[in-house]
């Protein structure tokens, strides 16, 4: 007869201690009684069913911290890496819409949540704030502070945000045949022709230096990228630290060479002293730009953006499928094969020809 694992102590219980999944503030394991006057075969059946718990993360450990807090000390101490506009804009969600909700972290129901995401105006912050929110939440639950099941108790069913992106577009035929009749100067031109032929994110555009571009080769290397902290210019990786080289066509070509040939300092393009070119001296460049593609096009040259042109590129070399793979497409894009099936998919089934394919393939 197998041995008992536990025995009756003297005040008629069967008992132990087991560890609850946390920790206490001297960072020990907190420890918690279990005992049954049954036996010692009931004691060991609850201690399963606890072990079994604390691995579902169902326990969690007493916490006063305010949930603004402790949104601000996930701010700090979880987003350390995010960049910098990502990091100013969940700075402005908590200190501006989070400000408010004064429980505690582990207080935090469906009615705090619903009641925060209604009061916010326009459904793109509405959309952001529930994101925060729901990173904060699913945070707090694996620090413990908040058991699992609380995620679908707060966000399950809890509020329904109208949000549609801007629709993804490419240029337009007036906006297209404005490109080479506008009256550009040469950085404006380089920026505009780069934008067009090569696919390139602004960020990664305005970070460009001579050394970035082999003529010989008729390549330009996307390695880094600008971003601005309000005005001022900074370097940062590319998106998704993804490095790629790209092609530069043969009609964008003469204008690249011709503008690095009498260009006088690294960067392609910069203020006066050489210096990346500021936030406010960007915005008044395209400004330019779109006054001097209006000048030569009867149609309006309206909400044009740089990403635009990014957009353009990929469903111009859609257009190109099979004779390049959705792999390169990304490859170029510097992007996943899944995004480029996601976001231009629409692009990919615009060319496909179904009956004509079939019956050409389809031959005795």
């Amino acid at each position: 007869m197998a041995k008992a694992k536990y025995t009756r102590q003297k005040n008629g219980y069967f008992q132990t201690k087991v560890w609850d999944g946390t920790y206490t503030k001297d960072g020990k394991k907190h420890l918690v009684n279990l005992r049954t006057n049954k036996s010692s075969r009931e004691l060991e059946t609850m201690v399963s069913e606890f072990n079994a718990k604390v691995n579902a993360r169902e326990f969690v450990r007493s916490s006063d911290s305010l949930f603004i807090d402790y949104a601000r000390e996930w701010l700090k101490l979880y987003k350390a890496d995010a960049s910098l506009n990502t990091r100013k804009m969940y700075e402005n969600i908590i200190e501006k819409h989070f400000c408010n909700i004064s429980c505690r972290v582990g207080d935090v129901s469906r009615a705090v949540y619903v009641f925060t995401i209604n009061n916010i105006e326009g459904a793109r912050t509405r959309q952001q704030a529930a994101m925060t929110f729901k990173q904060i939440i699913k945070s707090a639950v694996r620090d413990r502070l908040i058991a699992p099941a609380a995620l679908d108790e707060i966000f399950e069913d809890s509020v329904r945000i109208k949000y549609k992106s801007p629709e993804k577009r490419p240029l337009s035929a007036h906006e297209k045949a404005a490109i080479p009749l506008a009256d550009f100067s040469p950085m404006e031109r380089a920026f505009v022709y780069i934008l067009f032929g090569c696919g390139l994110r602004r960020g990664e555009a305005i970070s460009l230096t001579r050394f970035d571009i082999s003529l010989d080769r008729k390549e330009i290397s996307v390695n880094k990228a600008v971003a601005f902290d309000v005005n001022t210019p900074y370097l940062k990786d590319t998106k998704n630290g993804v490095h790629r080289t790209v092609p530069i066509p043969e009609s964008v070509y003469p204008v690249i060479a011709g503008y690095l040939k009498d260009l006088k300092c690294t960067n392609l393009f910069h203020m006066e002293d050489g210096s990346y070119i500021t936030k406010s001296s960007l915005d008044k460049m395209w400004a330019r730009i779109i006054r001097k593609m209006q000048k030569v096009s009867k149609e309006p040259i309206a909400s044009l953006t740089p990403h635009i042109f990014r957009h353009n590129y990929c469903a111009t070399l859609c257009y190109q499928i099979p004779a390049l793979s959705i792999n390169k497409i990304a490859e170029l894009l510097g992007d996943t094969p899944k995004m480029v099936i996601e976001v231009y998919n629409h692009e990919i089934l615009g060319k496909e020809k179904p009956a004509e394919t079939v019956s050409a393939a389809m031959v005795l």
